[in-house]
């Protein structure tokens, strides 16, 4: 493989999910407004302002009039944020559990809540309270699931009050938000196009940059060598934010080499992963799994303690996780590593090219793959099909791939149907330098598809699924 890391799935029915399928609530809202803790006056606040699900909301220092502090309190119980539900994770009614937000449902009783005359939100299913996890007052404060005990940290004020113009009604489909739909862009060769006129053309923007390596002391720099600040790649990503769109960080890749194998130890590993995210306040990172560190327990071990070290570091920052694959899914040590460790990533993908297939349809030995993803993900954390499927991440090569295979726009398009069927958590390809027609025969390089194609249509495919 050359230098790619993607996921992709297909399917071959274009599945549209509806409302009705979904269970969403369309109850009408009471009133909106700010909920503020009685134990730091700070106010709920959604993270980030992502509805991806599973995000956790978080306390902050209150801002008037913020959209990611306005808060719902609809007719049948739910407490909604960014046409999102405040929900208890995996219905469990525990001390601890923690509270996160999540695709809004009539009949989930883990998603009604009371707010008592003296201030506690009760959730209806535990009869526990809404508590601030530790007692925290620093901005970024978690929430929990805990018994009542009429303490500050699970008292809340409701302010406002004002009843909306309309209803609340959340969005017909739920899943992870805009930046599940990231292309893959290099800067490093393959002719870059222009990043304002993809935007423009397909409407995506959200892009995944590859990749971050180590320079020799794990040292973060791009490929390894390319200065981490100040150069083309801070350009590209400037420009994707001038634009209104942001970017998914890879790090790792097929050729290394890997800062997961060369950084000596977890905290090492962290620390140049923290180094990345702060030089861009990054939303979002990736981590590609090849090579050495993907076959190496060592390095597996050390790449899941790193996780750890930057989801409790970086609140609400979107973690991916991404794997080779075989037709039938990956292999399963590094997630079932992860699930020992009680890492939860946002989203496990695969990378479904250069698998050793080159006569099947790429569309459906995909579907079968992702599939396989799915159980071996159900197995190792204990997850629903639908929960299962929520952390499925797909990742193709849009047209002639190394192995000159072919992925198809067809195919695209049957990737696309199975990520809205199922609200996966990722989906993107290698690469938007590539999705153009060539000039003349295909290359054998980075540059073009070698299919026949307008330009940067397998992005507008992908840019239709609204995870």
């Amino acid at each position: 493989m050359k230098r790619s890391r993607i996921l992709a799935v297909t399917t071959s029915a274009l599945v549209v999910a509806t409302l009705g399928v979904l269970g969403i609530t369309s109850a009408s809202a009471a009133s909106a407004g700010t909920l503020t803790s009685s134990l730091n006056g700070k106010c709920l606040d959604v993270t980030d302002g992502s509805t991806t699900n599973g995000n956790l909301p978080q306390l902050w220092d209150c801002v008037a009039g913020s959209a990611n502090q306005t808060w719902t309190l609809a007719d049948n119980g739910s407490v909604q944020g960014r046409g999102k539900c405040l929900d208890v994770a995996n219905n469990a009614t525990t001390d601890g559990a923690a509270v996160h937000l999540w695709d809004c449902y009539d009949t989930v009783a883990s998603q009604k809540w009371t707010l008592s005359a003296a201030g506690a939100l009760v959730n209806t299913a535990s009869g526990k309270c809404l508590d601030v996890k530790d007692k925290s007052t620093a901005n970024g404060a978690k929430l929990q699931l805990w018994s009542c005990t009429g303490t500050a940290n699970q008292k809340w004020t409701f302010g406002g009050g004002t009843t909306p113009t309309q209803p609340t009604t959340p969005p017909a489909t739920g899943g992870p938000g805009i930046k599940a739909v990231a292309p893959y862009y290099y800067t490093g060769w393959g002719n870059p196009p222009n990043l304002t006129t993809v935007t423009s053309t397909t409407g995506v923007k959200w892009f995944t940059m590859a990749f971050i390596l180590n320079s020799g002391t794990c040292d973060p720099k791009w490929d390894g060598s390319r200065a981490l600040t100040g150069g083309a790649d801070q350009t590209a990503i400037n420009t994707i934010r001038a634009n209104g769109g942001d970017v998914v960080v890879s790090f790792g890749g097929a050729a290394g080499p890997w800062l997961e194998h060369t950084c000596g130890s977890a905290s090492a590993l962290a620390a140049a992963y923290q180094k990345v995210i702060n030089a861009y306040s990054l939303k979002a990172i990736d981590i590609d799994i090849e090579g050495t560190p993907y076959n190496n327990a060592t390095d597996q071990q050390k790449t899941v303690d790193a996780l750890k070290t930057i989801k409790a570091n970086n609140p609400g920052i979107t973690t991916y996780v991404t794997l080779g694959s075989g037709t039938g899914g990956p292999d399963a040590s590094l997630i079932n590593r992860a699930a020992a460790a009680g890492l939860v990533v946002d989203g496990w993908g695969i990378m479904t090219f250069d698998w050793g297939n080159t006569t099947g349809n790429q569309g459906q030995l995909t579907i079968q793959a992702a599939d396989g993803l799915k159980n071996k993900l159900k197995t190792a954390y204990g997850w629903s099909d639908a929960e299962a499927y929520r952390h499925v991440g797909i990742s193709s090569m849009n047209g002639i791939t190394d192995e000159h295979a072919t992925v198809t726009l067809a195919d695209m398009q049957a990737i696309t149907a199975y990520a809205q069927q199922h609200t996966i958590a990722r989906l993107t390809f290698w690469s938007l330098n590539r999705d153009r027609q060539c000039p003349g025969a295909y290359p054998n390089d980075d540059t073009c598809s070698g299919v026949s194609q307008s330009a940067y249509q397998f992005t507008k495919i992908i840019g239709a699924y609204k995870g």
